[in-house]
């Protein structure tokens, strides 16, 4: 059974590929071989006579390939079912896997080669600011002001348990090891049986999680990223970093924490009911246990490093004070001053995680330490031991590991992430409004928007409390108070930046900003004397397209408020404004959703430059285009001019951040993104002229009115359209899968608008149609073409050429167009019971699909998809013969589930195919 040999993309792959091809074809042997095992070979040739039909379909080599594929599928036993859709579904994973070693593997020949720094890399963005005049010193003073933060959310398209993932990383080393290192044929033969343990184990493992994930769960899934990856890289690239600047300026650099990874996991409780107060305490606890654990074992490393002898060496007096302060093994390291230093610095961290109650056990040889008060104590101390090895010889050594320990303190501190709180606007009027009543102040919610601002207003300036302890409020207001405490608690116990920021979803009136501040108040958040100020940043979430078209009015009358910009002008003149790309997609569809935040920018800017505030954005962008995702150094390039300036925020979510962040050189070369596309966007080119950019921005307008229209009138006026969408896709198996702790919608309706916008996403990719990627700009460019012709086309081609907004729109849309397959969609609409309302609809989505592909192409001047990334276009082509049968299956079994056989087996398969097409398709779930 040779998985790999008919696949023609491979037979004829380029030098430089080879070593992919290898990889591929090793664990498509090893997977064979264990399905052989497992299975029986009588399955195994079942399985792989199905493959050779799913690449004669892929191919369009047999035209009777599809309808035969699906006769063979339906008429699979459960037990070949799921052993197919495990051995297709591994298949996905696997290539993930070899293609992420490809891509490290060839960055580091190019770097070997001395090709020059590549784009995306902070070499090359450094040499693009300098070809364009900006000198070094300005791009450090850049970095002094700048934030950089991309920030993990426990949004719900992650599959894949824990357990698989450790096994994907135990492949990946393995294969590595066998790229990096000249290994004897026994080395070889070693490796290759550990490849088969590891894959035998994932055999024999459940893929799917059988209990629901608790946001506990999530938080230490979220947490492994920062022990495999961010407290590694993150330290190193900050170093790499000063190092290339000084070379530029020819002294030392010593650049701020500009880059930080944050969180909403334990803190963002918009719609999930199960993160409480106890939740965030125990979400910082446990941040703060690894920060710490990895601080407790770096200084063990140190130990062993740090063994120079005072018959040999001298020591500063503060670092012999620091060793004389050491309980552990005095006698025998007394000669060993550094050694004795960095024990002391290693028992007060065991102490200080003792205190703080993330290590629950006690040593007795660090048990009597002071625990450091917070984590400047601890990088004084480390300043000691680097100060004095400086001063006798020994600066290679202070520059070594103790230097990235110091950073690693100075970013992490000690609660290893910035942790953002939100919650949805309509909980925090319903708060206000119980605890005015009880009160005995006005009926809330009964007051307009003027009066509701005057009365938060008073709250603002009066120091009397509107809580009390004597009343009995009701559940969620307890719970909601309680969150507000944590926070005040937790802050107090790790200082302001443990919780910097307070995200108030579907923001779209200032009094949502006013009662988020008041009920900070409350708790000491907020405080009145001996001036205005907040611990939090309070942040409001602009997210459908009327809230988008609203910031630019809200954010003016919110500054003209003075106590606001009191408050404002105690945290720097900073105010963060969230931008919601996935829910105004839902809202108004991809073309529409990108051009109103694009429009939304543009505006909040003049009103900020107006305010005389810094503004900083966060984009929700999530990972899939459909959720505002796409390559995210294009992405942030394409920004309009003045809205980046060194502050940016990103979300990542989902399968994404696996994809960015398990891999460790993966995780590094993302991280670098982020930060030369911050830097390159905040030092744009010269502004095309003013007539040039009316002229863009009229054609937007007439093209997104168009795409909007059509959208609107697929998605919200075509009657039954909800039910086209919940038959004719997994959205009602989705919820099953256990892949998050929040629930799919915020209210239990049959309604698109309640629909969360995620699963909303994953499930249109599930059948391969990514309706929210695309659906409207065929249209809008067929009608936009009718009235102006070739000059038309002639328009739109240069602004895909010259306008990177406009550029990283129809490149999104291709990509997403390459992973739709129009025909695997229609057998979907066959789900539908009501075959009239299937065709009616599913032929104008196809219809509106080939529109789409055509103006892609015509506008690019591409004759395929895909044309300009053959890196993506050979990732599908290795895949779709494994990708394809899935969703063939998928179709398969949820015929047979929803048709009453609704058996443990059959239940989870679809399971599996959900999981198998997710990897397949990586950034589209």
């Amino acid at each position: 059974m040779n998985w790999i040999a008919l696949m023609p993309v491979l037979e004829t792959i380029a030098d430089k590929d080879l070593p992919l091809k290898r990889d591929l074809e090793l664990l498509a042997e090893l997977l064979a071989a264990t399905i052989r095992e497992q299975a029986g070979i009588a399955t195994a040739e079942q399985i792989e006579s199905i493959r050779e039909l799913a690449l004669s379909y892929v191919q369009g080599s047999n035209p009777e390939a599809g309808k035969m594929l699906a006769k063979s599928l339906s008429g699979l036993d459960p037990a070949t079912t799921v052993a197919l859709v495990r051995g297709f579904g591994y298949f996905s994973h696997l290539s993930n896997i070899a293609e992420d070693l490809h891509h490290n593997r060839r960055r580091r020949a190019h770097k070997i080669a001395g090709s020059g720094p590549q784009r995306g890399s902070i070499a090359a963005a450094i040499n693009t600011l300098t070809g364009r005049g900006v000198k070094a010193a300005e791009i450090i003073a850049m970095l002094g002001e700048s934030l950089i933060a991309p920030v993990l959310t426990a949004h719900p398209t992650e599959v894949k348990r824990k357990t698989i993932l450790d096994s994907h990383r135990a492949v990946a080393q393995l294969l590595a090891e066998r790229d990096r290192y000249a290994m004897t044929p026994e080395e070889l033969s070693d490796n290759k049986a550990a490849l088969e343990r590891v894959l035998l184990a994932l055999w024999q493992t459940r893929e799917i999680r059988t209990f629901k994930l608790t946001v506990q769960d999530e938080i230490e899934n979220g947490a492994a990223y920062f022990r495999n990856t961010f407290l590694h890289e993150l330290p190193r690239l900050y170093l790499d970093l000063e190092d290339k600047l000084a070379g530029l300026c020819e002294q030392n650099i010593s650049l701020p924490n500009f880059i930080q990874v944050g969180s909403w996991i334990g803190g963002d409780r918009d719609g999930n009911p199960f993160v409480t107060g106890d939740v965030l305490r125990y979400a910082v606890s446990r941040q703060s246990g690894i920060a710490l654990d990895y601080y407790y074992q770096q200084c063990m490393k140190l130990e062993n490093e740090l063994s120079m002898s005072t018959r040999i060496v001298d020591v500063d007096s503060a670092l012999q004070a620091l060793a004389n302060s050491a309980t552990d093994e005095k006698d025998r390291k007394s000669e060993e001053p550094y050694r004795l230093a960095v024990s002391a610095v290693r028992a007060r961290i065991f102490a200080t995680a003792v205190k703080i109650g993330t290590f629950h056990h006690q040593l007795h040889d660090v048990a009597n330490a002071a625990e450091y008060a917070n984590a400047q104590e601890l990088l004084d101390d480390l300043a000691v031991i680097a100060a004095s090895l400086k001063a006798h010889g020994a600066a290679l050594l202070a520059n070594g590991r103790l230097r990235r320990l110091q950073r690693a303190v100075s970013v992490f501190g000690f609660y290893l992430a910035p942790l953002d709180m939100r919650q949805y606007s309509g909980m925090h009027e319903k708060v206000i409004s119980e605890l005015f009543t009880h009160a005995g102040l006005e009926e809330y919610m009964r007051l307009d928007e003027a009066s509701r601002r005057a009365v938060l207003l008073r709250e603002l300036s009066s120091a009397r409390p509107l809580t009390s302890a004597y009343v009995e409020y009701s559940e969620d207001v307890q719970k909601e108070l309680d969150i507000y405490r944590a926070a005040s608690e937790v802050q107090a116990r790790y200082g302001a930046s443990v919780l910097p920021n307070y995200i108030i979803s579907n923001c779209d009136s200032v009094s949502d900003m006013l009662e988020v501040a008041v009920l900070m108040k409350e708790v000491g958040l907020v405080q009145l004397a001996p001036k205005l100020s907040s611990k939090i940043n309070i942040i409001p979430l602009f997210e459908t397209i009327p809230d988008l078209r609203s910031a630019g009015k809200i954010m003016t009358e919110l500054f003209a408020i003075p106590q606001w910009r009191n408050l404002l002008g105690c945290r720097d003149d900073v105010q963060e404004v969230m931008l919601g790309y996935s829910d105004s997609n839902k809202d108004g569809g991809y073309l529409t959703s990108n051009w109103e935040l694009y429009k939304a920018e543009l505006t909040l800017v003049e009103v900020f430059q107006a305010a005389n505030f810094k503004m900083r954005l966060f984009h929700g962008r999530g990972g899939t285009v459909g959720r505002g995702g796409g390559p995210a150094h294009d992405a942030i390039l394409a920004q309009p001019a003045g809205s980046v300036n060194g502050q940016i925020r990103i979300t990542e979510q989902g399968e994404v951040i696996t994809a960015k962040y398990a891999d460790r050189e993966v995780g590094r070369r993302n991280l670098e993104i982020l930060i030369a596309a911050t830097l390159e966007a905040s030092f744009p080119e010269a502004s095309p002229p003013l007539n040039d950019v009316m002229e863009r921005r009229q054609l937007m307008e007439k093209l997104s009115l168009s795409a909007y229209q059509a959208y609107r009138d697929l998605v919200y006026a075509t009657p039954d359209f909800i039910t086209y969408f919940r038959e004719a896709t997994p959205i009602n198996e989705i919820p099953s899968l256990n892949i998050g702790s929040r629930p799919a919608a915020r209210k239990s309706t049959n309604s698109i608008g309640d629909l969360r916008a995620i699963p909303w996403v994953f499930s249109w990719s599930q059948c391969r149609l990514m309706l929210p990627g695309w659906y409207g700009f065929g249209t809008a460019i067929s009608e936009y073409l009718k009235e102006a012709g070739d000059e038309g086309l002639a328009l739109l081609q240069q602004l895909y050429r010259d306008w990177p907004f406009f550029n990283s729109t129809i490149s999104n849309m291709d990509m997403v167009l390459a992973k739709s397959d129009i025909a695997i969609a229609a057998r979907y609409s066959e789900l539908v019971q009501d075959q009239e309302l299937a065709q009616r609809i599913f032929t104008r989505i196809k219809a509106e699909w080939q529109r789409t592909v055509d103006a892609v192409q015509a506008i690019s001047k591409h004759g395929e998809l895909l044309a300009d990334n053959p890196m993506l276009a050979r990732s599908l082509d290795n895949r779709l013969p494994y990708l394809d049968p899935l969703n063939h299956l998928q179709v398969e079994l949820l015929k047979r589930l929803r048709s009453g056989e609704a058996s443990e087996d059959v239940q989870h398969a679809v399971h599996l195919t959900i999981n198998g097409i997710a990897a397949g398709l990586r950034n589209s779930g």
